[in-house]
């Protein structure tokens, strides 16, 4: 019996090696060749990455130039670096290049072209998400002395819901263009909502009950 078993145990792997000498001489070149596209595959996908973490650094050593020229107080120098960070840079610096140039726009007094700035950033669709959003914070902080309430609610309203990490930022930036118009109702609105969320930093919730007070008090805008 157990010699039965050999014996059929070896027919058996034969029956295999067979089977699969003759598979492998039907489909042995496409594994063969699936083997190597994923070997290139690896390759490329490595030299790629490598590339692109170089290009990364180089743009990020040009970020930090530019920086230094802003600090430097040469607006115009620091501007003209980070517009070639815009146009040729790699990994998130393009985005950053674009908001500290609008910030310098709004340092050298040019409002307008900063909240333009602002909005281009935060309307497009290439950019992540927390720069576009920081973006419109950004905007509607200036528009708060320099629009409409309106303008501000554009720009930062969509941001003001319980979830929203920017809520705090947007409910702020909306209390305070409600206030500036004289919208009382409104700006008590949002400074209450401030106030009543635990999760508010500390700075922006002394902020909304100073606010709070001012209104209760029935100050107004000059």
């Amino acid at each position: 019996m157990a010699h039965d078993e050999s014996f059929f145990r070896e027919v058996s792997e034969d029956l295999r090696a067979e089977r699969f000498k003759a598979l492998w001489n039907r489909f042995g070149i496409f594994f063969i060749a699936l083997v190597v596209l994923l070997v290139l595959g690896t390759i490329g996908k490595v030299g790629y990455d490598y590339w692109s973490a170089q290009q990364a650094a180089k743009s990020g050593d040009a970020y930090l130039a530019a920086l230094k020229l802003a600090d430097a107080n040469k607006p115009d120098q620091a501007l003209t670096a980070l517009e070639a960070i815009e146009e040729n840079g790699h990994g998130d610096y393009p985005a950053l290049a674009r908001m500290r140039a609008a910030a310098i726009l709004a340092e050298k007094g040019d409002t307008k072209g900063a909240i333009d700035a602002y909005s281009k950033l935060a309307a497009s669709g290439s950019e992540p998400l927390a720069i576009r959003d920081a973006a419109r914070v950004r905007a509607a902080y200036l528009l708060v002395d320099h629009g409409t309430y309106e303008q501000v609610a554009d720009q930062v309203e969509p941001l003001s819901g319980a979830d929203n990490p920017f809520r705090h930022s947007a409910r702020e930036a909306l209390g305070l263009a409600a206030w500036k118009a004289g919208d009382m109702t409104n700006a008590k609105k949002w400074f209450e909502l401030i106030s009543g969320d635990q999760a508010a930093p500390a700075g922006v919730a002394r902020h909304a009950q100073l606010m709070l007070d001012l209104i209760a008090a029935g100050g107004k805008p000059a």
